[in-house]
């Protein structure tokens, strides 16, 4: 029988790095983030459905916000300073990432492959649209963790991320910060 190395490079992903170009009191690695990123997709899935009527495929959000760093394993984590430096960079990490989502599928069985090219290069703009909401949350959260233990290199992260969130138009995202987001700031003494 072939033997497919699919989960033995995801499981990789606890060996990547988030926030490389950042003094980190609390180190967090890509599989770390993407359960919280999965979390977080969930709620504002739920959100959406339950608060505003929405009509979110829950499942599919959950499971994108999974393996939505798959790609890392194989290209590493490109800070968001560089991904975004400019038009060419990004679409080059772009197009590399698509490279390794294509790599990792062909890591597996024939029968699972279109399963997860659906989820690895998909091309759901609502999933799409709450996870990446979710994955900003993420860092957003990170933020508010580092300046909590005294590192301020996060304070300019976290007002650009502040803004970025604010500005986007998703209802379920202000419900989330207006419902949730200040139970991150407090100690465990002082949530309950």
């Amino acid at each position: 029988m072939k033997k497919y190395y699919f989960f033995a490079y995801l499981n990789r992903m606890k060996y990547i790095e988030r926030w490389s170009l950042m003094r980190s009191t609390i180190k967090e690695n890509i599989m770390e983030h993407s359960e919280q990123v999965a979390q977080l997709a969930h709620i504002l899935a739920l959100i959406s459905n339950k608060i505003f009527n929405g009509n979110v495929d829950v499942g599919k959000v959950v499971i994108n916000a999974v393996y939505h760093e798959a790609s890392e394993v194989i290209t590493g984590d490109l800070p968001t300073p560089i991904k975004y430096f400019n038009a060419d960079i990004n679409s080059a990490y772009k197009n590399l990432e698509e490279i390794a989502n294509k790599k990792l599928i062909a890591m597996l069985p024939q029968e699972f492959q279109s399963d997860f090219k659906e989820i690895l290069i998909g091309s759901d703009e609502e999933v799409h649209k709450f996870v990446k909401a979710a994955d900003k949350l993420a860092a957003y959260i990170k933020c508010i963790e580092e300046i909590k233990c005294g590192n301020s290199e996060f304070t300019k992260a976290k007002n650009s991320l502040y803004k970025d969130l604010m500005s986007n138009n998703m209802p379920e995202i202000k419900y989330f910060m207006d419902t949730f987001i200040e139970g991150f700031e407090k100690t465990l003494d002082e949530l309950e």
